[in-house]
């Protein structure tokens, strides 16, 4: 008797051990997440207000206006092209509809830079479609008018075509959803299909789509190619500038706080309006919505309508980049590339096992001790997404630099012996950076699969004396191996894209693919960005596909 509560005894200390070490490593995490947004605010309050006064009489007037701006049309296009694409594909029955179900997902892989080279490249006043207007009116430069593709609007357009997948899929999730009850109910009493729609279906829809808007919104303030290189003046650009050409931290600092705060608003809205607009099913019965035959002109028609966002977000840019592609210089297999390569595929490698691995550590220790505690360390862990790159660059260079600066004066005056920087500078803060910044896409695709692991299997593997890291490897790893493969190579593709963060914390003489089609296209030369590009968009399609996969069989 002796023995088995002192064996009692013995796994309740392994398990208080194992709960205690990974509950320090999800604190850990969750201040790492937090450190960047805490270092922006003491920075910028740190910093005076000579710098912040002179912005507000300079430039912040016009950060603000463009960004807004941006953030409507934005969200606008995403709204539109989403959510009709979505009721399109989901409620009407054309020639090719399971195409265009799977087809309208492929613009997700490509980044909006990326894009805007291709477009630049057509559209520019050099391009061919110019050339060509010239050469067939004989027109001179300055006998007609032509929309300038290096514009707010132009930025826009590079936006929506990339991100309305998101409130594409969303919405078309949602409709699947719906019941048609209410729907028909509508129809019964003298709605018309539109009118149905917009009564019924889209505000039942509402969170889903509001959800995706926002996501795509959140990408908008912290883009930093497109509008980098179409000269739009935004929150995004004025933190590079102030940082490297003004060499101005305090400045980049307070701008990056503005940026930031806009950021949290925005995402405390998505958690307000997820948290609010809910509905429900009447009746017990599920009946799935009908979809209508269209024939004709109709179906012509919705086929087009489909087909315009698909081919001006991809087919178009990837026949516009293989074209620049092999009119380069650039040899993808040359010395030179293979390091971009090399380094590209390392960042993103070990930022992916590290954000996973930490991913599961701040999931499991919700499920294994739930509570306030648990809660908060998730939701600070999460806060990543709504932060842009740069500002998590800007967050994490200013302490870390401080650090450095600071045990490099130490040493000197102890031991006469520099340090340097052992931090700063080096790919370790920006896998540190990547962390902070996909955290929340690699916790969202683990906890999707957690929950597919009932609660009665860990009881099982608890009463059967295994630890918590032992219910972990051998109860939920192998359980989630899928989840924990795709949240892989989401991190990894997004690490392959992300280009702000990149640019200001990389370490010297250390590119990366999407650094080296950004400086090519500052450069003019975007035929030779279009390697790079090329690379990047054929990694970013991994995901893609394995999305268009399960859209195939959702229905």
């Amino acid at each position: 008797m002796a023995e088995t509560e002192y064996a009692e005894q013995g796994s309740r200390h392994r398990n208080a051990l194992g709960t205690r070490i990974l509950g320090a490593g999800a604190y850990v995490i969750a201040g790492v997440c937090l450190l960047p947004m805490v270092a922006v605010a003491l920075a910028a309050v740190t910093g005076g207000t000579d710098t912040i006064t002179h912005l507000f009489m300079t430039v912040m007037p016009d950060y603000i206006i463009t960004t807004v701006l941006l953030v409507l049309m934005v969200s606008c296009g995403t709204f539109s092209l989403g959510v009709g694409a979505a009721w399109l594909v989901t409620m009407t029955r054309f020639p090719g509809v399971r195409m265009m179900e799977v087809a309208l997902v492929l613009p997700l892989a490509f980044p909006a830079y990326v894009l805007a080279y291709a477009y630049t490249f057509v559209l520019d006043h050099p391009g061919i479609v110019q050339t060509t207007l010239r050469q067939v009116t004989g027109w001179g430069p300055r006998d007609y008018w032509f929309p300038e593709v290096r514009s707010t609007e132009g930025a826009a357009v590079m936006l929506i075509l990339v991100l309305y997948p998101y409130v594409y899929l969303l919405a078309r999730a949602a409709f699947l959803q719906q019941s048609s009850t209410a729907f028909l109910a509508a129809r019964a009493l003298g709605s018309s299909p539109w009118s149905a729609f917009w009564r019924v279906s889209l505000p039942m829809a509402r969170p889903a789509i509001a959800g995706g808007v926002l996501l795509a919104v959140m990408e908008t303030i912290a883009d930093f190619g497109t509008v980098s290189y179409f000269g739009v003046q935004t929150f995004a650009t004025g933190i590079y500038t102030s940082w490297f050409s003004m060499g101005d931290r305090a400045a980049a600092a307070q701008l990056a706080l503005c940026l930031l705060s806009f950021a949290l608003l925005l995402a405390v809205a998505e958690r307000t309006q997820r948290g609010k607009a809910k509905y429900y099913q009447a009746g017990k019965r599920h009946a799935s919505m009908p979809a209508s035959d269209l024939t004709g002109w109709s179906a012509t028609l919705a086929f087009t309508l489909c087909s315009i966002p698909v081919v001006l977000g991809f087919a178009l840019p990837v026949v516009i980049l293989v074209q620049m592609g092999f009119e380069s210089e650039q040899n993808l297999l040359s010395r030179r590339y293979v390091e971009f390569i090399q380094n590209s595929l390392t960042l993103a490698g070990i930022a992916a096992v590290l954000t996973v691995c930490a991913a599961i550590c701040v999931g499991f220790f919700q499920r294994l001790k739930p509570g306030r505690r648990s809660a908060t360390a998730g939701y600070l862990a999460r806060l990543g997404y709504a932060v842009p790159g740069g500002v998590i660059a800007v967050g994490l260079i200013v302490p870390f630099a401080a650090f450095d600066n600071a045990l490099d004066a130490w040493m000197r005056a102890t031991f006469d012996y520099s340090t340097g920087l052992l931090l700063t500078g080096s790919i370790w803060l920006l896998i540190g950076a990547y962390m902070v910044r996909f955290l929340a896409a690699a916790l969202g695709a683990y906890e999707g699969g957690q929950s597919m692991v009932h609660a009665n299997m860990d009881h099982a593997a608890r009463s059967l004396g295994q630890t918590p890291f032992g219910t972990l490897r051998r109860v939920h790893l192998p359980i989630l191996t899928p989840s924990l493969l795709t949240a892989l190579l989401i991190v990894f593709v997004d690490v392959m894209k992300e280009l702000p963060a990149t640019l200001i914390m990389r370490p010297f003489n250390f590119d990366t693919l999407a650094v080296q089609a950004y400086r090519l296209a500052s450069d003019e030369r975007l035929e030779g960005a279009a390697v790079p590009s090329l690379v990047i968009l054929a990694i970013g399609l991994l995901p893609v596909i394995l999305i268009c996969r399960q859209v195939g069989r959702d229905r």
